[in-house]
């Protein structure tokens, strides 16, 4: 019986499965806790307003989640007939660190977003790596695109592409050469 390329793909098949053991062995043994201390370190060091949540509820599945927490918006809602307001809550974004279904790590973006203002902006997903590739200077370079997502949301009006700020009111923005064309 010829089984032309099946044995190497059932071999890899294999191969992916005892990766996935031992993906979630090493999360367990070292990688949660060098997130959350590498975290807490940068937390401390910079003065950053955050605090660190693991959320364990699912074997596998479990997420460290270093969140900006929330506050007032500043946007109150004028309540019809009366003097009282209803306070919208900003929440302000979070850096999240997700074991996934295969032992692989999902590092999230969760921008700010202002609970009945709009819809929230979907997560960025910065990378998924194997636990062996996830380094501890790779902690500052997560925070750091967070921040500047962050930051970028919070100054909106500043961050929109040259060739909006050339064309204000929406005229020219297709270029001759875009695709469809």
């Amino acid at each position: 019986m010829d089984l032309g390329t099946l044995q190497s793909k059932v071999n890899r098949y294999e191969e992916i499965i005892g990766n996935t053991s031992n993906y979630r062995k090493d999360w367990n043994e070292s990688l949660k806790s060098m997130i959350t201390s590498g975290l807490e370190e940068i937390i401390n060091e910079t003065k950053l307003k955050a605090t660190i949540e693991v959320k364990d509820e699912v074997e596998n599945l479990e997420v460290i989640v270093l969140s900006l927490g929330q506050d007032i918006s500043g946007i109150a809602e004028k309540l019809q007939n009366s003097v009282s307001k209803r306070h919208m809550i900003k929440n302000k974004g979070a850096l999240i660190y997700q074991q996934l279904f295969n032992g692989k790590i999902m590092i999230l973006i969760m921008f700010p977003f202002i609970e009945g203002y709009g819809e929230p902006k979907p997560p960025k997903t910065i990378e998924i790596l194997r636990p062996e590739e996830l380094k501890k200077a790779f902690l500052i370079r997560h925070v750091e695109e967070f921040m500047t997502e962050v930051i970028n949301w919070e100054d909106y009006d500043d961050d929109l592409d040259e060739q909006v700020k050339s064309n204000p009111i929406g005229f020219n923005l297709i270029q001759p050469d875009s695709p469809g064309q």
